[in-house]
């Protein structure tokens, strides 16, 4: 049984900064077994911190949105609409306040943190963070609809206080603020969401709004461009490999290799450029519509295109049906 004074001992050796920022994304489950579970955990890294340290955590709540794959995967299967309907009747709106943390997207030291009398949650209905310590104000407020986990957002926050990342038991790649590269490029990929929420009177409201179109399938890939680059800091805590992240440099890094693919798409042809945003998209073909943001590649000159939503499914077929 792992105790808290251990954990102290094994994040104090990996450098947390006292007083400083921390972004932390953990797998209580890696750890081991703690007495007293993940609010032991929540106890120990505020230790680590001191007074002066603000710890923060991600408390996503991708359920009770139309257009996020935590929907779009549980409803995969129902082939009747009445199912589909009768599901969204059950759907709990986000509510500031109550709602709980996705154990499915961020697990139990992120409720642990949300859950500690004096923390601050960020208004997001998709994508909010918690923080507890001096800093928890600045860092979750003001965290615009239309910016998830860009320079509206705490992340944007975190990356301005350059804050330390910590990755408990969680792979280096896995990393939450890498996201603040996908909004560097110009001309991201936009699409609308579906989000639904709680009024203060407690009734049910659907909020939609345009957003970048976010995708992590590529972070392993770009994730290990980014180690070869900046130093992590590594250690163990508990039975947990860890990474101690720096913020700053990492994103920088990031951004360059989103940067490096972006132009390398302008230097494609039309055909490519599109076959590319099609194979990195990360909404299905059942969510476009003439509501979403197409663009492809001009060949030769490398410029942007926007396309309407009929131009870009004729010019998708001719894609899918021609050589690769």
């Amino acid at each position: 049984m792992i105790g808290r004074q251990q954990l102290v001992d094994d994040l104090g050796r990996i450098g947390i900064r006292p007083g400083g920022v921390l972004f932390a994304q953990s797998s209580l489950r890696s750890i081991g077994q703690v007495r007293g579970g993940a609010r032991t955990v929540v106890a120990a890294l505020r230790e680590v911190l001191g007074p002066q340290g603000t710890l923060v955590v991600y408390t996503a709540t991708p359920e009770n949105s139309l257009s996020s794959p935590a929907y779009l995967a549980d409803t995969a299967a129902m082939g009747r609409r009445s199912l589909r309907i009768a599901y969204r009747a059950a759907m709990q709106p986000f509510d500031i306040d109550r709602s709980p943390s996705s154990r499915r997207t961020v697990g139990m030291i992120s409720e642990a943190v949300r859950t500690t009398p004096g923390a601050r949650r960020s208004a997001h209905p998709q994508t909010s963070f918690v923080a507890i310590g001096p800093r928890a104000e600045e860092i979750t407020a003001d965290h615009r609809l239309e910016c998830h986990l860009g320079e509206d957002s705490p992340v944007g926050r975190l990356y301005e206080l350059q804050a330390q990342g910590l990755l408990l038991g969680v792979d280096s790649w896995r990393f939450t603020p890498y996201h603040l590269a996908e909004y560097y490029p110009p001309n991201p990929p936009v699409r609308m969401h579906a989000a639904l929420v709680s009024t203060k009177d407690r009734l049910r409201c659907w909020k939609l709004f345009d957003a970048v179109d976010l995708d992590d399938s590529h972070f392993q890939e770009m994730g290990e461009r980014v180690r070869s680059e900046v130093p992590f800091g590594e250690g163990r805590v508990g039975a947990a490999d860890c990474y101690l992240v720096p913020l700053v440099p990492a994103v920088a890094a990031a951004r360059r290799w989103v940067m490096e693919r972006y132009l390398a798409d302008r230097m494609s042809g039309p055909a490519h450029g599109v076959r590319r945003r099609l194979h990195n998209c990360c909404m299905p073909p059942q969510l476009w519509s003439d509501s979403c943001t197409f663009t492809a590649v001009e060949g030769g000159s490398g410029k942007l295109r926007a396309l309407s939503f009929e131009d870009f499914m004729t010019e998708r077929q001719s894609v899918l049906e021609g050589p690769l």
